[in-house]
């Protein structure tokens, strides 16, 4: 099945920025027509005919994806959809009230299906492993997850795969119902696109559709609900791992072969090895912001072209990881199937911002362990990545030799196994160079960023970034408010130890200071930090003396451009499901969204956006971005969802 068979592209073509209608946006089936199938449903047509109900969890083999439509949901209610979701795909403003979208987005309607024919582009749920808490699960795969079709705005040139999370039973769904519940769904809307407008890489969100009918049994009974997410690719490690375990090589070189060319845009488009370490070639420029690589690679005949695509996999999640560590923010459940190839964040079951910044603290109530606490993140998704490598390793152990129509054929001969098995090594270990490297490339660019310095000099990290994190710890201050309220500090009020001692109040909770020493203390150790920050602004953006009030005020602004004023915050949550889900309320869903989609606002309530005039309301924005309750601080929950 050629993907331009299926392809729909409506009105709209290359370079025409007009908005379209979900019916009308071009559509593709990009993934399904390059990758092998389920063989039980061979075809859609298949699929479709089956009785929905007959299309039940089992092994699956020798395939990446089956083909499975949505169960069929009655009186859907749209509760809320993202603007900046609709405008990244292309769908018209408006649309979202129509009967086409709203049956769309809750899988009632196939777009690109001919009914009539049993032809055309059909939904699909994909199959993968994983490792789970640093133990081998099996098959996972698409459990409640079903992806409709891929969407490529003409304006932004950027495909992406839109998908149901909550649609009903696949053949991955195992022990569960395919079902999701609208407290999830509330969270996962809410998240996706509040670290999008932060910068984070992640997966998005375009609605969120209430099941009235649909009724989840999790700890209690709870009502269902879809969210209709989109992403670059949703492929992730697991895809590997089952294909490892499997033994299937020629899949592992098949799906290899498509992240490269059809994910990533194409072999030319990855991080090419440097000859000088200093002195980065043409070849290796950086691409889509990704920085330079500053580490010496394999020999030239180690690093083929699958070396070079697990590099690329490794830095974008370097990337992301270190934007996590910067803005606080917490996964909850980083096993494989939950790290993504394209590097962005996936996947949120018990995930959470910083509040009083501990180290240790996890979201998740079932990590015992602490296994994917704060500061684990880092070592973990390098972890998940090792695993990534040795799916790869007959690959990007072959070196030179990876083309070769006998190895292709055949594998790797016995007497050759040493040589490729230390060859392979050798790559992830210069590999976990690389990725230390970019990450903390990328972790001292937002912290600079965010402790308002144009530049990060030696000694900063210790004195500056590993200081204050060291005092918020021992202190139990606030992660996110200590940087947006440093925003609003002026140098000028910070000229005497008396007056930084006195300026550090700001940083506590209005009700004192909780940690080790009380509040004599915790003046001292801010007012000394203060002390130091002061002397690297004065140096970035003064004369090493002085500052002009202009350039203060110019400094406090790009501070307020990367310190968010909002983020949406885990007892924040907790309060919009408790509005939309108990007291029936549905315009808080807006509200949290408008300001998730817009976190680094003095304000929101009364000011324009994008020439309207935004109501909001003032007494909540003003709750949401002061202090956290003592009650809402470091709150956890379970996977369940």
């Amino acid at each position: 099945m050629a993907s331009s068979q299926f392809s729909t592209n409506g009105a709209a073509t290359a370079g025409n920025a007009t908005a379209l209608p979900i019916t009308e946006i071009p559509k593709s089936w990009t993934f399904t027509s390059k990758l092998p199938p389920d063989s039980v449903f061979s075809t859609p047509a298949a699929s479709h005919k089956t009785p929905r109900d007959q299309i039940v969890p089992r092994q699956v083999r020798d395939a990446l994806f089956t083909w499975v439509r949505p169960m069929a949901v009655e009186r859907p209610e749209l509760l809320a959809v993202s603007p900046a979701a609709m405008r990244d795909l292309g769908i018209s403003e408006g649309d979202e009230k129509s009967e086409d979208f709203v049956n769309t987005v809750a899988g009632n309607k196939l777009q690109g299906w001919d009914e009539e024919k049993q032809e055309g582009g059909y939904p699909w749920a994909q199959c993968y492993g994983g490792f789970q808490f640093g133990q081998w699960a099996g098959q996972l795969g698409d459990g409640r997850a079903i992806s409709l079709f891929e969407t490529t705005n003409p304006s932004s040139g950027v495909r992406y795969e839109l998908q149901l999370k909550g649609a009903g039973l696949t053949p991955y769904s195992r022990f569960a119902d395919g079902k999701a519940v609208l407290r999830s769904s509330i969270r996962e809307f809410v998240v996706s696109e509040a670290l999008n407008a932060l910068g984070i890489p992640t997966t998005r969100a375009l609605s969120l559709t209430l099941l009235p009918e649909v009724k989840v049994r999790r700890e209690t009974t709870e009502p269902g609900a879809i969210v209709a997410r989109f992403a670059q690719s949703w492929l992730r490690i697991g895809n590997f791992d089952i294909l490892r375990a499997r033994g299937d090589r020629d899949l592992i070189r098949k799906l290899a072969t498509y992240v490269a060319e059809d994910v990533f845009g194409g072999w030319d488009t990855l991080p090419a090895r440097l000859e000088d370490p200093d002195k980065p070639t043409e070849s290796a420029a950086p691409k889509r912001g990704i920085p330079a690589n500053t580490i010496e690679g394999p020999s030239e005949s180690a690093e083929n072209r699958f070396t070079r695509l697990y590099r690329e996999i490794v830095r974008r999640n370097a990337l992301a990881v270190a934007k996590w560590q910067a803005y606080g923010f917490m996964n909850g459940v980083l096993n494989t199937d939950n790290t993504s190839l394209f590097g962005l964040s996936i996947d949120f079951g018990p995930f959470a911002f910083m509040d009083n910044f501990d180290p240790t603290y996890t979201p998740n109530h079932d990590d015992g362990m602490l296994r994917y606490n704060y500061k684990n993140q880092p070592s973990i998704i390098w972890w998940n990545l090792v695993r990534l490598g040795e799916s790869l390793g007959e690959l990007i152990g072959a070196g030179s030799q990876v083309d070769d129509p006998k190895f292709v054929e055949d594998g790797v001969k016995e007497e050759e196994a040493d040589g490729i098995i230390a060859r392979a090594e050798k790559v992830i270990t210069q590999t976990g160079e690389e990725y230390k490297a970019v990450f903390l490339g990328e972790y001292k660019r937002v912290m600079t960023a965010r402790l308002g310095l144009k530049s990060c000099k030696e000694g900063d990290f210790e004195e500056l970034f590993s200081g204050i994190l060291d005092t918020m710890e021992s202190l139990e201050l606030d992660f996110n408010l200590f940087f947006r309220r440093l925003s609003l500090v002026k140098v000028d009020e910070l000229e005497t130890e008396a007056a930084r001692r006195d300026r550090a109040s700001v940083f506590f909770y209005s009700d004192g200071v909780t940690g080790v020493g009380g509040e004599e203390e915790g003046r001292k150790r801010v007012g000394e930090w203060l002390g130091k920050w002061r002397q690297r602004i004065l140096e970035d953006w003064g004369d090493g003396q002085a500052i002009s009030d202009e350039r203060d005020r110019e400094r406090m602004r790009a501070m307020k451009k990367i310190n968010p004023n909002f983020v949406p915050r885990s007892w924040i949550l907790d309060e919009v499901i408790q509005k939309v889900e108990k007291d029936g309320e549905r315009d808080v869903l807006d509200r949290v969204m408008h300001m998730a989609l817009h976190p680094f606002e003095e304000g929101w309530a009364g000011n324009t956006f994008d020439g309207k005039e935004y109501k909001g309301d003032l007494e909540e924005e003003t709750r949401w971005t002061r202090d956290v309750p003592r009650f809402g601080r470091a709150l956890q929950c379970s996977c369940s969802s």
